[in-house]
């Protein structure tokens, strides 16, 4: 990815190699991409290109099959509870890697406070590929990753979350650490592409079906 790009868009709570790793995992080169799966398939769609072919796609699946949009491929309305209030910045690069980093850095700080919040950075490859394995599928340990509070703290080794905790669970102050000076490589697992399979996901509502369930 571009680095300036990187640099003005993506969530500052994450390196940019992490940036960089999660995108080439889980995303795609064209900003006006839609990926929709119903009853764990996917569903062939003509390739929008102009941004208004892609909304026009998002509306005319969404609240029926799982939308992913952008180079971040995130579930399109996660976080909101109707249609009418999906934007059509999610098809700008910039915006999109700003939502989808966003998004991912909450993951990750679900999957850190898991692990217990490391501070071995040899660990970190394994939690990047975690989270990415999350986004994938929407679930780490059995709990939905999009509906889930942030549980602030540390993202992976890079930063402190500035957004506070939203859950009750006391947020323990991470120790100064370094993130290691070079992300692993992702392995076969997290170079699988985007034909994420969310089969499980069933019935009609509008934000369960863009966010998932367990």
């Amino acid at each position: 990815m571009d680095a300036a790009l990187i640099a003005k868009c993506a969530d500052p709570s994450l390196a940019p190699a992490i940036v960089e790793q999660f995108v080439a995992a889980v995303g795609s080169d064209d900003p006006l991409a839609v990926t929709v799966k119903a009853d764990g398939r996917l569903v062939l769609i003509p390739k929008p290109r102009l941004p208004d072919e892609a909304m026009g796609v998002v509306m005319e699946y969404v609240g029926h099959a799982i939308v992913r949009v952008g180079i971040t491929q995130f579930p399109a309305g996660v976080g909101l509870g109707e249609p009418s209030q999906l934007q059509p910045d999610m098809f700008d690069a910039c915006a999109n890697l700003r939502t989808g980093t966003g998004i991912f850095a909450k993951v990750a700080r679900i999957v850190t406070k898991w692990y217990g919040r490391p501070t071995n950075s040899e660990l970190l490859p394994q939690l990047v590929d975690d989270a990415i394995y999350a986004w994938k599928t929407g679930t780490f340990e059995g709990d939905n990753v999009f509906r889930a509070n942030d549980p602030g703290g540390p993202t992976f080794f890079e930063t402190r979350s500035e957004k506070a905790a939203e859950s009750t669970d006391p947020v323990v102050p991470p120790k100064e650490r370094q993130v290691a000076s070079q992300a692993a490589e992702p392995d076969k697992a997290t170079e699988a592409g985007m034909r994420i399979d969310l089969s499980r996901i069933g019935g009609h509502n509008y934000e369960a079906l863009q966010l998932g369930h367990r």
